[in-house]
């Protein structure tokens, strides 16, 4: 320790040169901004800016929770969210086990390229992607001979708002799963085979203990942003005629604070989220740490 504290001290021009930049860039970017949180106590002004506005306390949180739709976003919120953790979140870890057993390097590399490129596309251009397939002229139609306009029914958007997050994102997050079993014990798989394993034993045995501990530290982190769905493919993907499903928090935080310029009650329904958040992933992490032998965040 004491050599250390020597070589800090003689060197600390060094560090100061390369730690300032992101430490200056926290700050300005991640603690400043958090300050724009007392706007939602307020009846913001932005002539008047924050310190001039007048304090209303809790009265727009009291507005949003009173709201006759506030059930009706938070529930859709939720529906989404846990639905797309249960429907979204296996098909990663199916996807490297998958992968896994193709022994063939260059056709794994080729899958891999197929699998990995949706994240690269746009959201904005994935939900027009979606909606030129599920139109009345589209292919799905024309493939079924139908006429449905399935971007207009309610009943639907869920489904295509979480099939549509698999397609993207499922390939581009089976990469730290397909790395963790990169590094099992070569001699551990052929004691398996060499035992009799047939294909599910061998992974249940060998590869799920490689992949078990980012398992639950990615579940924990995914469960407990439940309510964190950003509100840029639900808003590209939203209708007049669907907004009984489609319509969000983020998608009604967006409208009220930057089309209404309802400053105060969209960063009020803001917080309020984000406190909803933070207790999730509270509560999902000390349930998941008492399952498992006390091994959480």
């Amino acid at each position: 320790m004491r050599k250390t504290f020597l070589y800090l001290r003689q060197h600390w021009q060094l560090y100061v040169i390369f730690l300032l930049p992101a430490f200056a860039l926290t700050v300005i970017f991640r603690y400043i901004p958090m300050g724009g949180i007392l706007i939602a106590f307020q009846d913001y002004n932005p002539i008047r800016g924050l310190l001039g506005s007048r304090w209303v306390g809790l009265k727009h949180f009291s507005r949003f929770l009173s709201s006759p739709d506030f059930l009706s976003y938070l529930a859709n919120t939720l529906k989404l969210s846990i639905f797309g953790l249960l429907w979204g979140f296996p098909v990663p870890i199916i996807l490297a086990f998958l992968l896994n057993c193709i022994h063939s390097h260059g056709i794994k590399r080729n899958i891999q390229l197929v699998l990995y490129m949706p994240n690269f596309v746009s959201v904005i251009v994935v939900c027009g992607i979606v909606r030129i397939m599920l139109s009345v002229t589209g292919p799905l139609n024309q493939f079924l001979s139908t006429q449905f306009n399935f971007m207009t029914m309610p009943g639907a958007f869920r489904s295509i708002y979480i099939a549509s997050g698999i397609w993207q994102g499922a390939g581009w997050a089976s990469i730290m799963y397909t790395a963790s079993l990169s590094g099992v014990s070569q001699e551990l798989r052929e004691a398996a085979v060499l035992d009799g394993a047939n294909l599910l034993q061998e992974i249940k045995v060998v590869e799920w203990p490689a992949i078990k501990d980012m398992v639950v530290i990615q579940f924990i982190l995914q469960a407990g942003n439940i309510m964190s769905i950003g509100f840029e493919k639900a808003y590209a993907l939203q209708t007049d005629l669907n907004l009984a499903s489609s319509e969000i928090i983020a998608t009604y935080v967006y409208k009220k604070g930057l089309l209404d310029g309802d400053y105060s009650f969209s960063t009020a329904v803001g917080l309020f989220n984000t406190v909803i958040n933070v207790i999730m992933l509270l509560i999902v992490n000390k349930v998941v740490s008492k399952m498992n032998d006390e091994q959480g965040l």
